[in-house]
């Protein structure tokens, strides 16, 4: 296995741990990580096109779950605000009767 390869993949590795451990400032540092991984892949393609086309499938189905993964996070922040500001509105309706 080429260099590249060994090294996206120990990047989509330690994607994946910081993904399990919700570390989102792990995840945008490994992003960039991979986004020099796959432009150093993309140039040895020519030469290595199957191990290169499997890696960089592997790394897909990584970002896919990384997506869903913070797009429910996403969801959840919003969902707690709604409930904080349905709290605040609720206060403040009791304190005109108060």
């Amino acid at each position: 296995m080429s260099e590249v390869i060994e090294r996206i993949d120990q990047t989509r590795e330690l994607l994946l741990a910081a993904l399990a451990s919700r570390d989102w400032e792990a995840v945008g540092e490994l992003d960039l990580e991979c986004r020099l991984c796959v432009d150093d892949v993309l140039a040895e393609a020519l030469s290595n096109e199957d191990e290169v086309r499997a890696s960089l499938e592997q790394l897909q189905a990584v970002y896919r779950q990384l997506i869903e993964v913070a797009s429910g996070e996403r969801q959840s922040v919003v969902d707690e605000m709604a409930k904080i500001r349905q709290a605040e509105n609720a206060t403040k309706v009791y304190h005109l009767f108060t």
